[in-house]
């Protein structure tokens, strides 16, 4: 079992385990090797897994970004915040069955780039900065929340919905920025990760 497809997951560069969960004020902690942390986070909470590569992972399919899902505001505030504290970060969340796709990406404690496309209303919910160069290479994150969409024809329409991202497109840029979960070879984290409650876990 390992971070893959279906979560949100933040990667933060040179930070321990114990001060990301710290930032994300988990409660009730208790330590997990990555298996049972992941599997854990799946189901409920955040695991925090031990630095891979320079790189701590924290991801919950459910509680991670709890209360954010879909808002823009609520999602680049949050991220803001993590901002300030650690200067550098990426987060990332897919969901195959909704088509629900984002990502975004802090430096110098500044969200300078996110997006996010919701396959259930069909639209771009987040849009922030410019395009990076894999989400070019890619041809996503490109298009989304532009003017004079009413008078679109059939054609304008396919083309649009052509442009919207996918779960592998996820990865794909989580792989360019720094580090993809999904290439994390098992047995590759010998040291326990925190599993723990943030403060809007339902």
């Amino acid at each position: 079992m390992g971070i893959g497809y279906k979560t949100s997951w933040l990667a933060v560069p040179g930070a321990s385990g114990g001060a990301v969960a710290d930032a994300l004020g988990l409660a009730g902690r208790v330590a997990m090797d990555w298996d049972a942390g992941t599997e854990a986070a799946y189901r409920k909470g955040v695991f925090v897994a031990s630095p891979v590569d320079g790189w701590t992972l924290a991801h919950g399919r459910i509680d991670l970004d709890a209360g954010r899902d879909g808002d823009g505001p609520a999602v680049l505030a949050w991220l803001g915040s993590l901002g300030r504290r650690f200067g550098e970060l990426q987060y990332f969340s897919t969901d195959r069955v909704g088509e629900c796709h984002a990502w975004a990406r802090v430096e110098a404690g500044r969200v300078v780039r996110a997006y996010c496309y919701d396959g259930c209303v069909g639209d771009v919910l987040m849009r922030l900065g410019e395009p990076t160069e894999i989400e070019r290479r890619l041809g996503v994150g490109l298009r989304g929340l532009e003017e004079g969409r009413e008078r679109w024809g059939e054609a304008e329409w396919d083309d649009w919905h052509a442009a919207m991202p996918d779960e592998q497109h996820v990865m794909a840029i989580a792989r360019d920025w720094g580090i993809c979960p999904l290439d994390i070879p098992d047995g590759t984290t010998v040291v326990d990760g925190i599993h723990g409650f943030p403060p809007d876990a339902g």
